[in-house]
């Protein structure tokens, strides 16, 4: 049994979730507003479902909350395929982007729903619906409700893809009377990297195998990279992606774009092209572009091919196509990595070959952002300015260095590839054993 403290914590953490039920209920509406899949079946939310069959057991449970995880999932959920040939997926998720994504994984008998909010009662519900055979979390989704209700359904556990950066391991230790019985009811933790797996453990993980990270198993559908090269000639000039940008970043990098503009004088400018990490924030992220002075052209406005016109920005406001995007570019500036936010995952950009131009910081990606400066796939800036004059220098003067990156960028993303393989292996031998 846990002890007093972390027992009250408990209590104190799910009287504070029961009380901010309604504001999680309001938000789920208003992002709807945009997104109208947050007002999908809010029911299951809360262990509620629309189908009245007895429970079903012997899921195989993976949760993965957005798109990125969703598309990491996967290639996890394939090689746990090929080993249990008759598996029934139950899939869930947080968010709207993940959910639409994770559409795409199902097959016959498989079923996917919201993961449900973390209190008592709505977990047991969920677990009372279905009866997992195992569940998978994906990356860094610890809920101290969920997990401990797994534990007394007897579900095992497994944190796959997992990591931790030290600034998380530092947040979650001020919460350790709630987090820490959560962590070591886990089974088993899959970590990227040493460094997560030592980390890990610190948290309270008891069991800790280090297997890589699967979005190096990710393979950019070839239809999406033809599209992307089909963009890059109809733009005919170079093409400066700003990838998974967030809230704030937009108006500094525009700002840095028109001041490298107008010191470069160039005869023609590269097109930039931006693409927001949040959906809902696209009709903002134009406003900016248009009061930052440059004319716009907005991917949802295209059909099937690009604008023949000779706008400054492209904005990238559709969803699934980054890959498209990734070979359409020249270069990429890693978004979120300017600003103490922690970077993206630069993994897929590698995959599609392209050169990737980093702020400096990348926590959230540590090793993976080292390994790519160390394999030549990618280059550290001090911030926007910095990265907008290597992207033009990298367009334009130096454009050999950028080709020299571009086979680097495959290279690396080939070499780190098989983390689903030995993940897959792993939870099989948790279920035989």
């Amino acid at each position: 049994m846990p002890p007093l403290s972390s027992r009250i914590a408990r209590l104190a953490y799910s009287g504070l979730l029961r009380g901010l039920l309604p504001a999680y209920l309001l938000k789920l509406w208003w992002r709807g507003r945009h997104e109208p899949l947050y007002r999908h079946a809010v029911g299951e939310r809360l262990g509620h479902y629309a189908d009245d069959e007895a429970p079903q057991h012997g899921w195989v449970w993976v949760h993965a909350v957005s798109l990125g995880e969703t598309r990491a999932a996967a290639t996890l959920v394939e090689a746990l395929r090929a080993q249990q040939p008759g598996m029934r997926l139950l899939l869930t998720h947080g968010t709207a982007t993940g959910r639409e994504a994770g559409a795409a994984l199902l097959r016959p008998g498989d079923e996917q729903v919201w993961l449900p909010y973390d209190t008592p009662g709505v977990v047991q519900r969920f677990f009372r619906r279905f009866h997992p055979r195992v569940g998978l979390l994906m990356e860094t989704e610890i809920w101290p409700n969920l997990l401990l209700g797994a534990r007394a359904q007897g579900v095992p556990m497994v944190l796959v893809n997992a990591r931790l950066s030290q600034k998380s391991l530092r947040q979650g230790q001020r919460l350790d009377a709630v987090l820490r019985p959560a962590v070591e009811s886990l089974s088993l933790a899959l970590a990227q990297t040493e460094e997560d797996a030592r980390r890990l453990r610190e948290a309270g993980a008891r069991e800790v195998r280090v297997c890589g990270n699967l979005k190096f198993d990710m393979n950019p559908a070839p239809a999406l990279l033809a599209r992307g090269r089909a963009w890059r000639a109809a733009a005919r000039r170079p093409v400066v992606l700003a990838a998974s940008t967030r809230e704030g970043e937009e108006p500094a990098l525009l700002a840095a774009w028109r001041e490298a503009l107008d010191a470069a004088a160039l005869p023609q400018a590269p097109r930039l092209v931006l693409v927001p990490r949040h959906p809902q924030r696209f009709d903002e992220v134009a406003q900016a572009v248009r009061a930052a002075g440059f004319t716009l052209a907005r991917r949802s406005d295209w059909g099937e091919g690009p604008p023949a016109d000779e706008s400054d920005v492209w904005l990238g406001d559709s969803m699934g196509e980054m890959p498209a995007w990734y070979a359409a570019a020249d270069v990429a500036l890693l978004g979120g990595s300017f600003a103490p936010l922690g970077g993206q995952n630069l993994i897929e950009a590698a995959a599609c070959g392209c050169p990737v131009l980093m702020g400096p910081h990348t926590f959230n990606f540590a090793q993976a952002a080292e390994l790519s400066l160390a394999a030549g796939a990618s280059l550290r800036c001090r911030g926007w300015s910095d990265a907008v004059a290597e992207a033009l220098a990298l367009c334009a003067a130096r454009r050999g260095q950028a080709d020299a990156m571009r086979g680097a960028a495959l290279e690396f993303a080939r070499a780190h590839r098989g983390a689903a393989e030995r993940m897959a292996q792993a939870i099989h031998a948790l279920l035989k054993g």
